[in-house]
């Protein structure tokens, strides 16, 4: 993976995450070695991480103490603190209107943070593991990175149905994040008013429009970073106005600065 070129300010950070970033519509996998504390923070994905080796520990508003664990999966936009305890991790991250979403989110209703036995994130992540140590293309790091959320969402096909033009309007819009997007142009590629198309759109996503946009464009702006581009560049191509904006943003969904994710080397592990 080419490293990305390091802002002024990067030099000052801390280190949160070494590791590789890898998206696909309606998720993303964050796979590596997790270094450093991410401070309380929410986020409208779904969340589930899986040491790879180790144990992690994570803290919710459920509870008030630190719990050690193997694997959670957290609810959209719930609250929660996180320490990689410096072991390898795979996060993946999934929309909650997408079909496996659902099935997550049916799954695990009742619950904030939901802590998984050692064997169930074990079965999860243990393909996902072996892939990454053979440093498996991105593609195929995909692919079984879909699997891992697959067994813990159980029957993705037993999930509710969502409607087409919303996820016509979602491809619509992930082609064209470097630019303004306005609801009532959304509205009219699928066909719907904007008052019925904002109605629709939140009770399939489960968030505003501008709330989805804003996580699109972060999610987009770390996988350009991590291809190559400098985080300058990335922001201006997902659409924010600087980069700036971008560690703003980065800040409030994930917690943390985006200058505090590194690519790893793939010839050699960090």
């Amino acid at each position: 993976m080419t490293t990305v070129a390091a802002e002024p300010e990067a030099r000052r950070r801390p280190v949160a995450g070494v590791g590789r970033v890898i998206g696909w519509p309606g998720g993303s996998l964050w796979i590596g070695r997790s270094i450093g504390l991410v401070q309380d923070h929410a986020h409208h994905a779904i969340q589930i991480s899986l040491a790879m080796e180790g144990n992690f520990r994570v803290q919710a508003d459920a509870w008030a103490d630190w719990r050690e664990t193997r694997g959670m999966v957290v609810m959209p936009d719930c609250r929660h603190r996180f320490d990689g305890c410096g072991t390898a991790i795979a996060t993946l991250f999934v929309e909650p209107h997408s079909t496996r979403g659902a099935a997550l989110r049916a799954r695990f209703s009742g619950f904030e943070v939901a802590l998984l036995s050692d064997v169930e994130a074990l079965d999860a992540v243990k393909h996902l593991h072996a892939q990454y140590l053979a440093v498996t293309p991105d593609d195929l790091m995909a692919q079984f990175a879909q699997g891992a959320v697959c067994r813990l969402a159980g029957n993705p096909a037993m999930a509710p149905s969502q409607d087409a033009r919303i996820t016509a309007a979602l491809a619509w819009m992930r082609a064209r994040l470097e630019r303004p997007i306005r609801l009532e142009e959304v509205a009219a590629t699928v066909h719907l008013s904007p008052g019925r198309f904002r109605h629709l759109f939140v009770s399939q996503t489960g968030t505003s429009l501008r709330a989805w946009l804003l996580w699109a464009r972060m999610e987009q702006a770390v996988a350009f970073a991590f291809q190559g581009r400098s985080w300058t560049e990335a922001a201006h191509e997902a659409g924010f106005a600087d980069a700036a904006h971008l560690t703003r943003t980065c800040r409030r969904v994930f917690g943390l600065a985006p200058s505090m994710l590194v690519p790893e080397d793939q010839t050699g592990r960090k």
